[in-house]
């Protein structure tokens, strides 16, 4: 990824934190196996300062959209809390394989890891951590389809991704928890369509919270079509 296209990625920018469009199939950091990694190229974003932002989240590296970066350590403590204490509103948009029969409800699943040699791997576990989904249904097409809008009201790793396959409706494209195979995308199939689509950061106590919005990218637009998307109105610019 070179400078300019790191730069186009941002989506906002103040003196705390930074909003980056995060493209699919890139992981935020590098793993135990190494290679390339989104966080490789923060050099760019620092805007003056003398270190560069930091990750104040992760998301998969299947998933795209909202990535929030605080610019220096205060800024990463304060965005931690918020994380933290569930204040920072997260809005994904997700094609599911299935169609819920509701319009709208709530997923409460308790989530596990699934073993220890399966990493972050996770699993419905009654004994595990707390998780729930509230999520609605924004669309519906042909092929069993639908588009919808989820907000996880706890953070668990996967969490989205295990409560739809749970659901009985997994995210297209997931080669772990849904009905994709491993090599789904090197062999023409669809890449996880699951996108951080907004993201409402409280970063101020005297100003409005801070609501960013990142494009659909290219993999889903026709997925999300064909569930009656029109595209992009008006998503607000850097």
């Amino acid at each position: 990824m070179t400078p300019e296209e790191m730069l186009s990625r941002l989506l906002y920018r103040d003196g705390l934190m930074l909003v980056i469009d995060k493209p699919a199939g890139l992981a935020v950091h590098r793993g135990p196996k190494g290679g390339e990694s989104f966080e490789d190229h923060f050099d760019v974003l620092r805007f003056g300062l003398p270190r560069r932002p930091a990750l104040a989240h992760r998301l998969d590296r299947d998933t795209s959209g909202c990535l929030v970066l605080g610019r220096h350590r205060k800024a990463l403590a304060l965005l931690g809390k918020l994380f933290k204490q569930g204040k920072i509103g997260k809005t994904y948009w997700a094609v599911v394989e299935g169609t819920p029969e509701a319009e709208e409800g709530t997923i409460d699943i308790a989530l596990g890891k699934l073993d220890e040699d399966r990493g972050w791997w996770m699993k419905p576990d009654p004994n595990g951590a707390p998780a729930q989904t509230t999520w609605k249904v924004m669309g519906r097409g042909g092929d069993d389809l639908t588009w919808l809008a989820l907000e996880p009201l706890t953070g668990r790793t996967h969490q989205i991704r295990v409560h739809c396959a749970e659901m009985g409706w997994p995210v297209l494209g997931d080669a772990i928890y849904g009905r994709a195979p491993r090599n789904a995308v090197a062999s023409g199939g669809p890449a996880l369509h699951l996108h951080s689509r907004q993201i409402v950061v409280p970063i101020s106590k005297n100003k409005p919270p801070v609501a960013v919005t990142a494009a659909v990218p290219a993999h889903m637009r026709a997925a999300l079509g064909a569930c009656g998307w029109e595209g992009e109105k008006q998503v607000p610019s850097p």
